[in-house]
């Protein structure tokens, strides 16, 4: 399928919030986007076991308020909410930190579906290094993906590995941190800081030096 880069990064809407996260200070990245679906085959779409792995990855586990889950070669976490069709929280574990992370569908009102996801860091050097774009460009990829598989469910899934590497995954990538260190700006960090932190997402993102 032809990657339409601009409309991609035109479909998200991004912001930066600053807050504390038990007793300590946090970050929270938000994504918003308006799928051509319904709410209740969007929230199929994020968390039926089998539509799973047709656009992001494969997960294991006790898939229950309470549960805990694991998606294959990435984060791990426990279910806190699952409130069908509308509201998903849970823990976001991965290589010793714990982030949080919390998705909202609902219907748009003109016949789309939106989901808003919102990841929740508390604030660390990794954070000072890369900014919002760490999180941000992490899901913004993979909401592209949604994106496909609700346009052509019984589609394959493209190779993740490939796409990064031709001009339309840099692109986007690329896209993305720019956006990102906007909203970071945004939100109240120096400019020229917002720059070079995504500078540093995107080379981390594409394998760049």
């Amino acid at each position: 399928m032809e990657f339409d880069v601009g409309g991609n990064l035109d479909a998200t809407r991004r912001s930066v919030s600053s807050l504390e996260r038990d007793g300590r200070p946090a970050r929270a990245v938000m994504l918003s986007r308006i799928f051509a679906t319904t709410a209740d085959d969007l929230w199929n779409a994020l968390t039926d076991a089998e539509r799973l792995p047709l656009w992001f990855l494969p997960v294991h586990g006790d898939l229950a308020p309470g549960g805990r889950y694991q998606l294959e070669g990435h984060a791990g976490g426990t279910i806190e909410t699952c409130e069908p069709p509308s509201r998903l929280a849970l823990t976001w574990e991965f290589g010793g930190d714990v982030s949080w992370v919390g998705v909202d569908v609902a219907d748009d009102g003109e016949g789309g579906a939106r989901l808003t996801l919102t990841h929740t860091s508390i604030l660390s050097e990794h954070w000072k290094t890369y900014g919002p774009g760490a999180a941000g460009v992490g899901w913004e990829m993979a909401l592209a993906g949604l994106a496909m598989h609700l346009a052509r469910p019984d589609a394959s899934k493209p190779d993740g590995a490939a796409w990064v590497a031709s001009p339309e995954g840099r692109a986007f990538i690329s896209g993305g941190s720019d956006a990102w260190g906007r909203a970071a700006a945004a939100a109240g960090t120096d400019p020229a800081e917002a720059r070079a932190a995504a500078g540093r997402t995107t080379a981390f993102y594409t394998g760049e030096a």
